[in-house]
């Protein structure tokens, strides 16, 4: 199902260096969906996630239990 994602305002991750590394972007402010991307690559495609996806994925990274 493709989205509409018209009116995302995107942020740089916070976790992101300034050295042009592994950046994403996400975007919060879509009802019922978070879109995620790459910011060396805006166009190569978009990651859709619900709420509570987005919400549980980033608790557990939060908790350590991926090793990024």
């Amino acid at each position: 199902m493709t989205r509409d994602l018209d009116g995302a305002i995107w942020r740089k991750s916070t976790r992101s260096g300034g050295n042009g590394g592994n950046c994403v972007e996400v975007a919060t402010n879509l009802p019922g969906v978070v879109p995620v991307r790459d910011t060396k690559d805006r166009d190569g495609g978009t990651l859709t996630f619900t709420p509570a996806e987005w919400t549980a994925f980033v608790e557990a990274v939060k908790a350590g239990e991926f090793d990024l």
